[in-house]
């Protein structure tokens, strides 16, 4: 029997940014924030913040599809 495939789920927040590097802290969901984090967008042309997941798209590159 062949182990079954994790689902891929949505980003619960996606943002646009005009530069790769970003920072989260998770202040705008109602004060559940987390600790400031650096988040280098790569080649894919997104990354995921590893505290609360937010999607940062870097504008213009492979993965806006605005």
């Amino acid at each position: 029997m062949a182990a079954p495939r994790a689902m891929a789920l949505p980003a619960p927040e996606t943002y646009v940014s005009d530069t790769a590097r970003v920072f989260c802290d998770g202040d705008e969901r109602g004060g559940d924030g987390h600790p400031r984090v650096w988040i280098q967008i790569g080649a894919a042309g997104f990354a995921d913040c590893s505290y609360c997941d937010r999607r940062f798209i870097l504008a213009g590159g492979p993965a806006d599809k605005r």
